[in-house]
């Protein structure tokens, strides 16, 4: 297909970069938010702002709207660059919007998300051509109302649709637009390379003093030995459950380097201390302000639950992503196991390990 119309949903960091950055390569590319607030800005620019290395851009959308029903319809690519916990909202939103001939793209899927947004769509009555990225397309932040400075673009990027006979086709229409992105062999293979969701967690629940006192540090820089122990802590839960679905067992070391997020010394090392310490698109990223963050919210809610879950269906033990769930649970008083993104809100309530292949392959 030829994509010449894109509507990204979500202007956070990752949405802005991506609707400036589709903007710059040609495309029309409507933005859609929520928040007038957000939006604002960039209607009286006229467009986004954005900084790479020492070049600065301006892009000039097509539409700016907080109506999904103006930015959704005719598009060819419908790019959701949320947060997990908005998957299930967007696409009851979507539902009545979408055709079949849309791509619907997940940059990220996080853990689960595709499943997840057919199991809403198909409730609804609706199919989708879904895909997912493992991780965001851009290393960003916002640094003004509407504007956004990219620090690295992803590379090694793993890729899936749902169903997965549909990933060939997906990522060739997808690599248009990102030529980074390598095929994976269905969305949990994505999904349980999600980086954020084994790396975020410990750091959150282990500085929640210093983010409450509102310490100015960096979040990944300044790494302790004892964090990077939690996380391979639960690093070394999760290869249990990728190996035992017959998913290729990568390290989180490994993953961050493919992702280009750290040195060839840290690969070689095997350090997860080592590979947070030196990775420089996150250098100077400093910790959120607060613990009502996406970094616990999402990545233990839609991150370490599900991966808990498909441990649970397969009888895996999982001491040290529990312990991270039950204290982001008491910290900011939700239940991450029920509000979070279980088996059930996946669609694969009792699923049969010997189905779950198949199922992956052909969709529900």
């Amino acid at each position: 297909m030829t994509i010449r119309t894109i509507a990204i949903l979500g202007a956070g960091n990752g949405g802005l970069a991506a609707a400036a950055d589709l903007t710059l390569q040609g495309y029309a590319v409507r933005l859609y938010s929520r928040s007038e607030r957000t939006l604002e800005p960039i209607r009286e620019r006229g467009g986004i702002e954005l900084i790479e290395g020492e070049k600065k851009s301006f892009a000039e959308l097509s539409a700016a709207s907080t109506r999904i029903a103006e930015v959704v319809p005719g598009a060819d690519v419908v790019m959701i660059v949320a947060p997990a916990v908005a998957h299930a909202g967007l696409a009851a939103a979507l539902a009545p919007l979408m055709n079949e001939e849309q791509i619907l793209l997940l940059n990220p899927g996080h853990t689960g998300g595709s499943l997840h947004v057919a199991s809403v769509l198909r409730g609804l009555g609706v199919k989708a051509k879904i895909c997912e990225t493992v991780t965001l397309t851009y290393i960003c932040r916002a640094v003004a109302p509407a504007a956004v400075e990219i620090y690295r673009r992803t590379s090694n990027l793993r890729f899936a649709g749902f169903p997965g006979k549909a990933t060939e086709d997906l990522t060739r229409a997808v690599s248009e637009l990102y030529p980074a992105v390598v095929p994976a062999e269905n969305v949990l293979e994505t999904g349980f390379s999600n980086i954020n969701a084994i790396m975020h967690p410990a750091g959150m629940i282990a500085n929640a003093g210093r983010i409450e006192a509102g310490e100015d540090f960096f979040f990944y820089s300044d790494i302790t030995p004892a964090i990077a122990r939690v996380i391979e802590g639960v690093d070394r839960e999760r290869l249990r459950i990728v190996e035992r679905i017959g998913l290729p067992p990568l390290s989180f070391v490994e993953l961050f380097h493919r992702a280009g997020l750290t040195s060839d010394s840290a690969r070689a090392s095997g350090s997860v201390y080592q590979a947070i310490r030196e990775s420089a698109p996150n250098r100077a990223i400093k910790a959120p302000r607060t613990l009502d963050h996406r970094y616990v919210h999402e990545d233990v809610g839609y991150g370490l639950v599900p991966m808990a879950e498909f441990a649970g269906a397969l009888d895996i033990e999982t001491p040290v992503m529990d312990e991270l769930i039950a204290s982001a649970s008491a910290m900011n008083a939700i239940d991450y196991r029920r509000e979070g993104l279980t088996l059930e809100k996946m669609g694969l309530a009792g699923f049969r390990q010997k189905d779950l292949a198949t199922m992956l392959h052909q969709g529900f």
